[in-house]
């Protein structure tokens, strides 16, 4: 039973376990040939059944968002490439990225200064450690990846939604007259649709499968099938099955089982742990909004008078400006080409990527005080997998979902590859309740520190991911790298096999020592399992769940909260 149920509902859910989980008809049984879908009544178990047509009586309790498409590309007849210089044509793949932004001497592309809405890059900068190759005899026995979904529609009732229509409203009525460079506006309608996967986005989570694939692929045990597990959401099931597909091929039924909980509120799920953490979504996380509108104000306000001295009819406020401004990364991902994005200066594109760093810092993270919360349920998770057994915490310990993580079938531990998918916010938190540090660190509201290490962009992108190697070597792994040498004995000092963990966010490794300096400083940013066991079994009295999640306490000044948790 899941214990933050409805008491109305806990019956019939009960006995729908699809409610929580469903898993492709594929899953059930090892090796089994792929049948088509019937329109019949299967023999399956309803909660190894993926389809939400399969629950019509609870179409009015359980009501899907909404899954709207947007108007189809046509970037080859609105692309208006070649940019500058005539001999430096790029053809597009499959996004336009080569624009001209004033401003912009590094030649660094704007689309890796967008936050959360960057298509998938890796982290150019890395972490703060150099990469290296596992020294010989090291073997990875085992990876947990927690995937975000790919690039996406905005959500129906976002802000940036509205202003999309209201554009469309003030021009169409005659309220507004657009000129200069915002003269396109004139004739502009709104295009997009709401959340589901654009083809971008799919590609994205096709081409990680591939990748993981590539870097992992013999830990898949040939001849069996494993479980991988994601939500309920369109974007977040289409995720899933993309990667699955670049990973196994097409017919990656026969290698794989999905699971997918159920994305709901009152519904415990550590993959969007903010539906059972209310205080998450009241004003008491929204530090990082406030933080936010602070620095709008500041960076657009050039932006603003350059652009109203464009307008007639209407003002443009900085919000409004500001919503102009993220449906560039919007139209980008979904259309190839957005004639708004070099409306903005370089510097512009600087400011509206620190926005997104300060409402993550805030609303997700260690500024704010659901951020370990949310988080935890998943940290338990990897912590139970870690120790080989089923979690076994408490009811309402955690958002886990206790009925699925209480059984083998559907949290299973012997496995060598787990693949979980999830949210750009939840993952935040979850980074947050590993307890590392480095990513606590204060963002002011005038503008970013030196030496910044939280950096949505190169965290959260559509398509992120943070894999989590489980090493083992012969011995114990010198701290200190040697550098140009082939032999094994230079890598190893004397002691007995060795087991380390090892954190690598979009390709780039997190230097565990910088946070737990219990794992010591280290060139690879590696850290001894069992210190790290040690310090995973400290961390969920750290969250305080229940309280940061459901106490009704004081909003406190954004910048008070440095430890995601609320203060004392």
């Amino acid at each position: 039973m899941v214990p933050s149920c409805p008491p109305i509902l806990r019956t019939t859910i009960y006995k729908m376990l699809p409610i929580f989980s469903a898993v492709f008809l594929a899953g059930l049984s090892h090796g089994a040939a792929i049948e088509p879908r019937q329109s019949t009544v299967s023999a399956v178990p309803d909660y190894f059944e993926t389809t939400t047509e399969l629950y019509p009586g609870m179409k009015d309790v359980l009501k899907p968002r909404p899954t709207k498409t947007g108007t189809a590309p046509f970037l080859a007849q609105t692309n208006p490439a070649p940019f500058g210089d005539p001999a430096s044509f790029a053809p597009n793949q499959p996004l336009e990225t080569a624009l001209p932004i004033e401003g912009d001497s590094s030649k660094t592309s704007i689309f890796t200064l967008t936050g959360q809405l960057s298509s998938y890059f890796p982290n150019p900068v890395g972490f703060g450690v150099n990469e290296y190759a596992l020294p010989p005899g090291v073997n990875i026995s085992q990876v947990h990846t927690v995937h975000r979904h790919g690039a996406r529609y905005p959500t129906g009732d976002s802000s940036v939604s509205t202003f999309g229509s209201l554009i469309q409203n003030i021009t169409g009525n005659g309220t507004a007259k657009f000129s200069g460079d915002l003269a396109f506006l004139n004739n502009r309608s709104y295009k997009l649709g709401s959340e589901i996967l654009v083809p971008r986005g799919r590609q994205e989570l096709f081409d990680s499968g591939v990748l993981h694939y590539y870097n992992y692929g013999q830990l898949y045990p040939i001849g069996k099938k494993i479980l991988a597990r994601t939500t309920s959401q369109d974007r977040m099931l289409k995720s899933a099955e993309y990667f699955m597909a670049g990973f196994f091929g097409q017919e990656w039924t026969n290698n794989a089982t999905l699971e997918v909980i159920w994305e709901q509120n009152t519904f415990n799920n550590s993959l969007a742990g903010y539906y059972q953490c209310n205080n998450s979504n009241n004003y008491l996380s929204t530090g990082g909004n406030n933080a936010s509108l602070v620095w709008e104000n500041i960076y657009l306000a050039d932006a603003a008078k350059r652009f109203n001295s464009m307008v007639t009819g209407y003002n443009l406020t900085i919000r409004d400006v500001y919503n102009l401004q993220t449906l560039c990364p919007y139209e980008e991902v979904a259309f190839g080409y957005s004639q708004i994005c070099d409306l903005f200066t370089f510097e512009e594109w600087q400011g509206f990527e620190y926005t997104l760093d300060l409402q993550f810092y805030g609303n997700n993270a260690f500024g704010s005080p659901t951020g370990r919360g949310v988080g935890i349920g998943y940290v338990e998770e990897i912590y139970a997998r870690l120790q080989n057994h089923l979690y076994n915490l408490p009811p309402g310990s955690t958002n886990v979902n206790t009925t699925l993580d209480e059984m083998p079938s559907t949290f299973p531990l012997d496995q060598a590859l787990y693949f979980d998918f999830s949210h750009d916010t939840n993952i935040a938190s979850i980074l947050t309740a590993f307890g590392l540090k480095q990513f606590a660190q204060f963002l002011p509201t005038t503008g970013p520190p030196e030496n910044q290490q939280m950096i949505v962009s190169h965290m959260e992108p559509f398509g992120a991911r943070l894999n989590i190697e489980i090493l083992r070597a012969p011995r114990p792994v010198a701290a200190k790298r040697p550098t140009n040498s082939n032999e094994a004995s230079a890598y190893y000092e004397a002691g007995s096999p060795t087991t380390y963990v090892h954190f690598i966010l979009n390709q780039r490794t997190i230097p565990l020592g910088k946070s737990y300096p219990e794992c010591g400083q280290r060139d690879d940013g590696w850290c001894e399992s069992s210190t790290f066991l040690n310090i995973l079994g400290g961390l969920l009295p750290q969250a305080r769940y229940e309280y940061s999640c459901f106490a009704h306490y004081s909003v406190t000044p954004y910048g008070s909260v440095t430890d995601g948790v609320p203060v004392s």
